[in-house]
């Protein structure tokens, strides 16, 4: 199974892995896409930087069979979500220019998923450091819980990619994790 894990920074998505990969040491993790990269980014990394995340991570995806076990951290909306919260908060004029491109790369790569399971920050207290910009945070979760939750962009139409609220502590959203693997 192909299972992402989405969410804005600080919402608990690597804390989430590392616990659910003790328990499923079969399943291959594959961290945030700009631990691979051999580039540094800056602390607020711009419109072209989540694009070139975006472009690498749908190549992460492309790669693994349907049959493969594999959690990924992130999903291809969650850049996307960064690039339109770029626009809302005026953040980067180039964002614009990359959000249909970036829309069109998410609807070809969302078919080699098969669950997103969304880390909502909403109610749930995680530690988020003080140089974190907690406006985009807050922007990027509302932004992955219309896209992801209610279809926005109409990108789960098709009903092959299970989304699941993995709302609560950790130990629950353990549970709704194992139980997206046994409805599979």
């Amino acid at each position: 199974m192909r299972i992402s894990i989405s969410g804005s920074h600080c919402s608990g998505k690597s804390t989430l892995i590392e616990a659910f990969i003790e328990s499923h040491p079969l399943y291959h993790y594959e961290p945030e896409v700009y631990e691979l990269l051999d580039e540094s980014f800056a602390a607020q990394p711009s419109a072209e930087d989540f694009f070139r995340q975006l472009e690498c991570h749908v190549q992460r995806w492309q790669e693994y069979r349907s049959d493969a076990r594999v959690i990924i951290e992130r999903s291809p909306v969650d850049y996307l979500a960064y690039l339109k919260a770029l626009i809302l908060l005026r953040n980067d004029n180039f964002a614009p220019y990359l959000l249909d491109k970036s829309v069109r790369l998410v609807r070809t790569a969302i078919h080699s998923i098969d669950a997103i399971v969304f880390l909502s920050t909403r109610d749930v207290r995680t530690f988020v450091p003080d140089e974190e910009d907690l406006e985009l945070r807050s922007t990027v979760n509302e932004l992955l819980e219309s896209i992801l939750l209610d279809d926005e962009l109409d990108l789960f139409s098709s009903g092959n990619i299970q989304v699941v609220d993995g709302c609560g502590t950790l130990g629950e959203r353990l549970q709704v994790l194992e139980r997206v693997i046994q409805q599979r």
